[in-house]
């Protein structure tokens, strides 16, 4: 009685025990497994955010699909738009009594931005004046001349010498009034002249001084329109050969890239460089480029026509003896292993790995192959 009191006792007991080492079994298999997943899962893994990865200065772009026939990277310049920039000149010779805008401020079309006081302004105004009162009094003699030949009190040869002096004082009123508009006009007093802006845009230089007397054809004022500007690049003749007006063209300088167009390539060669100038056109409208300023450009020569994918090669690392690209996902970036094949220019084929619609990255990539070695997670601090 007293043994089996004992074993119903020891039972339960046993039970628990063995029960409690199968659990602890499978939670060490469990954690085992979790830790291999875990590994195989992230091993190609950078796992950052859109600020990490903005602060780590990494861009990101698709593939080029289409078997691009690569690009021609030279040095550029921004220059402002031949038709966008224009001097706002003294037309007569006189004292500077009014400059209304300076430097940075925008003008419209047909804005007065200086006013000139001269003589010769007064002189302008008096003869339209007179030009003028010629023209209405020979205006009223035909008239009367009109009336008295009608009532057969005139000759028609009176009337004939009317009509002669009222055409010619017209021409010669509309002759006065021109000349002034070709000084720009307005200014208010007789002897002033308004210098207007030819165009709307931006005072982008102002020589003149208030008070200073200046020439005729002084520079008073430029003013530039930079909604659009243009690059100008000199290409060596072997490759002007390649490139037409309207293939893309992609600008870039500062951490800023824009896409352009070549609207002009020049026929002949330069006299001193012996190379052929190109000229591709911006969209400016943010005021993202300054006149002036160097850029890189790479004019995208035309596809082949096959279905080829093509990365930089800046976006291609070498990673545990595998060749790989990484992938943008919603956490970060993965490695992904790629076959490459030819290189041409900056541009590398993948053969494989690639469908060509990912956003891979294409600059500081090697900073997601130096984050896989510290376990796939930046430290940004």
């Amino acid at each position: 009685m007293t043994r089996r009191i004992f074993l119903f006792a020891f039972l339960p007991l046993a039970l628990a025990a063995c029960g409690k080492s199968e659990k602890k079994a499978d939670d060490l298999a469990g954690m085992a497994a979790s830790k291999d997943g875990r590994k195989t899962a992230d091993k190609d893994v950078v796992i950052l955010s859109a600020q990490q990865i903005a602060d780590a200065g990494i861009e990101t772009a698709r593939p080029t699909v289409g078997g691009a026939a690569g690009a021609i990277e030279l040095p550029g310049l921004v220059q402002g738009d031949p038709q966008g920039v224009q001097v706002v000149s003294a037309t007569i010779g006189g004292r500077l009594v009014s400059l209304s805008r300076n430097l940075g401020q925008t003008v419209r079309q047909g804005d007065a931005l200086a006013i000139i006081e001269s003589r010769e302004a007064a002189s302008l105004k008096a003869e339209v004046e007179a030009a003028r009162a010629r023209a209405a009094l020979a205006q009223s003699n035909l008239r009367r001349e009109q009336r008295l030949f009608a009532e057969r009190v005139s000759p028609e040869q009176d009337l004939v010498a009317a009509r002669t002096a009222a055409t010619e004082a017209s021409i010669a009123l509309r002759l006065a009034q021109q000349q002034l508009g070709a000084t720009g006009g307005g200014g208010g007093a007789l002897n002033r002249i308004a210098m207007r802006s030819p165009i709307s845009g931006t005072v982008i230089a102002r020589p003149a001084v208030l008070g200073q007397t200046v020439d005729a054809n002084a520079e008073l004022y430029r003013v530039a329109n930079l909604k659009q500007v243009t690059v100008q690049v000199s290409l060596p003749p072997a490759d002007a050969g390649r490139v037409r007006p309207g293939m893309r063209v992609e600008v870039s300088a500062a951490g800023r890239k824009q896409d352009g167009r070549v609207t002009f390539v020049s026929p002949v060669l330069d006299d001193d460089t012996r190379l052929v100038q190109l000229i591709a056109t911006l969209d400016n409208s943010g005021g993202t480029w300054r006149v002036g300023e160097p850029v890189t450009t790479a004019i995208i020569l035309p596809s082949t026509g096959d279905r080829s994918i093509a990365v930089p090669s800046t976006a291609v690392q070498w990673v545990d003896d595998r060749t790989v690209v990484f992938v943008r996902t919603p956490a970060g970036f993965r490695a992904v292993p790629v076959a490459t094949g030819r290189r041409n220019g900056d541009q590398v084929t993948i053969l494989s790995g690639l469908d060509g619609a990912e956003r891979v990255a294409t600059t500081n990539s090697f900073t997601l192959k130096a984050e896989l070695g510290k376990g796939g997670e930046m430290d940004m601090d």
